[in-house]
């Protein structure tokens, strides 16, 4: 039975039940040092946040407990709506976080701390906080039964901070046709942060450059090719090519980007020996975060590199006895380029859809202006939805500032905001034709 209409939408679902927030966003955050994703060594356990959604959910589910009265929702997070072909979607919100180091923090990263408005743990901003948020969006419809025309669909995502093992997160979810039926309608991917329309978003290829010298005794380095003068001069010369060919685009002031595309490491190893050794190799990692073509990119960087190794004693040395290439042995130093198979393009949400338009003005009632932005950060798939046709546009309430940071917060009245935004815009869908 459908519960007789309130004067409006709005006044049904009512604003945030902080004190249920705050609870079940401590038992997530109590999961967070089992959901850190990081393999080989960390691989998150996100069954163990599912649990906690699920309790809330399931006793306002066609699939009760024991005990419990249920209700509309039908847990795989739907709400049916009574219009076929009318839906909205929640998408994105992921329950896996990055690593935290406790040494490294003010506080426990793996418990929440309430300090005035601050929610404090790793995941509060990302992306605990909205599983959380929209757990309890979805819980306020399954107890108020609102006679919606709309489907309502919230999607929660596994391994989203790793984009080295594919195909058990959303990219699976995409690949099996789950998601087909949101492009139905305007879908929100509940991941950024600062409470503002994020309309655009780098691309990123992770790359690994590995560069191959000649071991031997420090005290004669003309006998050996130092492979760490070698990487880190060859990475020189490729990020001068890089910057040169991918200039900053015109679109990025159109979107607001802060910074144009860049290449950056951002992590180096090699394989260890004594201090007197020069090593044989070593290699550098990196993110790559262009807005251009990633697939362009990609066929330019293996082009410097193979430029390189065929002109390698024409690279800058440091020193009168450093050299790339020894021709009493005709042993050649070698730099060699790698991608991780994740190439992700960036984004640039349509600023001319109604999903657009109907979270500009959520965002402007809710919180008195709305300024959107673009970032360099990546969002996985995003690309892939919006070139299937799924109208995407991103928002989120959690704390940029803290993003993948130690000492990570959110801000409560932020997360209160972000719930009055959503019944904003289911209110807004409802009332169109």
């Amino acid at each position: 039975m459908e519960s007789p209409a309130p004067s409006s939408l709005k006044e049904q679902l009512g604003v945030l039940d902080e004190e249920a927030f705050v609870s079940l966003l401590a038992k997530l955050i109590g999961e967070a040092r089992h959901v850190q994703n990081n393999p080989p060594d960390l691989i998150p356990k996100e069954d163990r946040v599912v649990r906690h959604v699920l309790d809330v959910l399931l006793p306002y589910s066609t699939t009760p407990p024991p005990g419990a009265a249920g209700g509309p929702l039908v847990v795989s997070h739907v709400i049916p709506g009574r219009s076929p072909g009318r839906i909205l979607s929640f998408v994105g919100c992921h329950m896996d976080v990055v690593p935290a180091n406790p040494e490294d923090w003010d506080f426990d990263p793996f418990s929440l701390s309430v300090e005035g408005d601050r929610l404090r743990g790793r995941g509060t901003t990302d992306c605990l906080g909205h599983v959380a948020l929209v757990t309890e969006l979805m819980r306020r419809l399954g107890q108020t039964k609102p006679a919606l025309k709309s489907t309502v669909v919230a999607v929660f995502i596994a391994n989203e901070e790793n984009s080295s093992e594919l195909g058990i997160g959303v990219d699976m979810l995409v690949k099996d046709g789950l998601l087909d039926k949101l492009k139905q309608g305007p879908l929100f991917w509940i991941d950024t942060a600062d409470k503002h329309p994020c309309i655009g978003t780098g691309g990123m290829i992770a790359w690994r450059l590995r560069a191959t010298g000649k071991l031997f005794h420090s005290g004669l380095p003309h006998k050996a090719v130092n492979p760490l003068e070698l990487a880190m001069e060859a990475l020189k010369e490729i990020q001068l090519r890089f910057y040169k060919d991918f200039p900053p685009h015109s679109m990025e002031a159109v979107y607001g980007f802060a910074t144009p595309s860049t290449m950056k490491p951002t992590q180096w190893s090699y394989p260890g020996g004594g201090v007197s050794q020069i090593p044989a190799n070593v290699q550098f990692l990196g993110m790559l975060t262009p807005f251009y073509s990633p697939a362009d990119v990609v066929k330019k960087l293996q082009e410097y590199v193979d430029d390189i190794n065929a002109n390698v004693e024409k690279l800058d040395t440091r020193g009168p006895v450093s050299s790339y290439f020894l021709p009493d042995e005709n042993l050649r130093g070698r730099v060699e380029i790698s991608f991780n198979e994740a190439v992700t393009a960036g984004v640039a949400c349509d600023l001319n859809s109604r999903g657009y338009h109907v979270l500009c003005r959520a965002t402007t009632e809710v919180v008195g202006h709305v300024k959107p932005y673009s970032i360099t950060g990546t969002l996985p798939l995003i690309r892939d939805l919006q070139d299937e046709g799924f109208d995407v546009q991103t928002t989120g309430y959690g704390v940029m500032a803290t993003y993948h940071a130690k000492n990570e917060y959110c801000l409560l009245s932020d997360m209160c905001q972000g719930f009055r935004v959503f019944v904003s815009i289911i209110s807004q869908l409802e009332e169109s034709p």
